[in-house]
């Protein structure tokens, strides 16, 4: 009986340390997770790619500073953290956006998956998830080109500047500024904020204008080719007035393209070279005793190929299906399964379609469209960089009007916590959908 007793008051601090030492073992993986985040919030407000310590092995320091380079080249709020599965958790992705507390896109690599989610003023709804759904399927499994493949797509898309942008501690410092400097500071803040945007102005129409005047000439060399003789015996008076109509057009977006001085005023210029090619395609009938053609909106492939002449379904490099007009040139093209002739521009990430290479281009893609309904463009372009701003409610309110398209990129902002999770992200198409993976396991970042 001693001996059972004895048993018995040993056991109770026994089974008090066993428990204890249990809670502890369940809460440790929690508490780790926890300062993971924290270290990977950390370093991403400081522009840097976070990479946990169990994860240097497949995706090195050298691999994570040249991402890093890349991302602040490119001067956007994109934001990478690479961790192992055990540490991931449903609401990581979220979690991590609220810690780093900027406006922007996030991405986190685990366990072969690429899951990522963005602001609405970063990023269209769905669009990063699409984009790193591509770029998973593109590399294999390779952490480093998988990455590098995802920040090369969502640079040109992102809207805002990056965290180490020069001008970015300015604007955290504006209200002391107002208090200090008072009315002479603000006048200077303001002057200095309407340069840099008419700097900007210039060089987005400097841009266009290259771009326009390749279509200018293009339009131009398709009136030589055409070799029509107005004084001949047969041409009849339509032909003439056809012919007329397509030189005026001409003229016309020579002479606006020469008067533009703001992005906007493109949208005029390509206004007039639609209704001159829509001219030249009535003549050409004209002339062959065709039936005259229907009033269709230009190739959307690449408005110089002239008046589409049927619909076809095609999905942009990353997007979904949807109907587009088409050339028949490229009709024949997406039919036999090949790429269709797409126009590209010149942009700082390289050739893009010009429905990808920035806000400068509404105006440019607008004024092919606008006499066909204000709402066949943005539908034609959705989940491509125009798309995502032409539905946007700033786009709405004032569409390529007096400089506000291009108000609608400044972004970058920090909030915080204060933010709409319900914004972030959208879609469950690539990377690892709706931020799924197991529960917070263990392990340190």
């Amino acid at each position: 009986m001693r001996t059972l007793a004895r048993r018995s008051r040993g056991a109770g601090p026994l089974a008090l340390v066993a428990a204890l030492l249990g809670l502890l073992l369940l809460l440790a993986p929690a508490a780790s997770a926890a300062g993971g985040l924290s270290d990977a919030a950390a370093t991403l407000k400081k522009g840097q790619v976070y990479v946990a310590p169990a994860m240097t092995s497949r995706f090195s320091q050298s691999q994570a500073d040249a991402l890093s380079k890349k991302i602040d080249k490119a001067d956007k709020p994109i934001f990478v953290a690479v961790i192992p599965d055990s540490a991931y958790a449903k609401s990581t992705l979220q979690d991590l956006r609220t810690l780093v507390g900027i406006d922007g896109v996030y991405a986190v690599w685990h366990d072969g998956t690429l899951d990522a989610g963005g602001d609405r003023g970063a990023m269209g709804a769905g669009q990063p998830q699409r984009i790193a759904g591509a770029a998973s399927r593109s590399n294999g499994g390779d952490i480093d080109a998988t990455l590098n493949s995802f920040v090369d797509q969502a640079a040109p898309q992102t809207k805002g500047t990056g965290v180490n942008h020069s001008t970015s501690i300015a604007w955290v410092v504006i209200p002391v500024l107002l208090l200090v400097l008072a009315g002479a500071g603000v006048f200077f803040l303001f002057r200095r904020a309407k340069k840099r945007k008419e700097e900007q102005a210039r060089a987005e129409l400097e841009q266009l204008r290259r771009v326009v005047d390749e279509d200018i000439t293009a339009f131009g060399e398709e009136l030589d080719r055409l070799d029509f003789n107005p004084g001949a015996a047969d041409a009849d008076e339509a032909q003439r007035t056809d012919y007329t109509h397509a030189l005026d057009s001409y003229e016309k977006s020579k002479r606006l393209m020469d008067e533009a001085k703001k992005p906007e005023d493109v949208k005029q210029v390509t206004e007039a070279i639609e209704d001159g090619r829509f001219a030249l395609a009535n003549l050409s009938a004209r002339r062959d005793k065709r039936p005259l053609p229907e009033r269709r909106p230009p190739c959307f492939m690449d408005p110089r190929h002239g008046p589409s002449v049927k619909d076809v379904d095609w999905a942009p490099a990353g997007g979904s299906a949807r109907s587009v007009p088409v050339c028949q040139a490229d009709a024949d093209r997406v039919a036999a399964g090949l790429d269709p002739a797409v126009r590209t521009v010149d942009t700082d990430q390289g050739p893009q379609p010009y429905w990808n290479a920035g806000p400068a281009y509404a105006p440019y893609a607008g004024g092919y469209y606008s006499s066909f309904g204000g709402g066949l463009l943005p539908g034609l372009l959705v989940g491509t960089m125009l798309g995502s701003m032409m539905s946007s409610p700033a786009y709405a309110a004032a569409p390529m009007m007096g400089g506000g398209y291009q108000d609608q990129y400044e972004g970058g902002d920090f909030t915080g916590a204060d933010f709409n999770p319900a914004d972030f992200g959208g879609g469950d198409f690539g990377g690892g959908g709706d931020f799924g993976g197991g529960d917070f396991g263990g392990g340190d970042w």
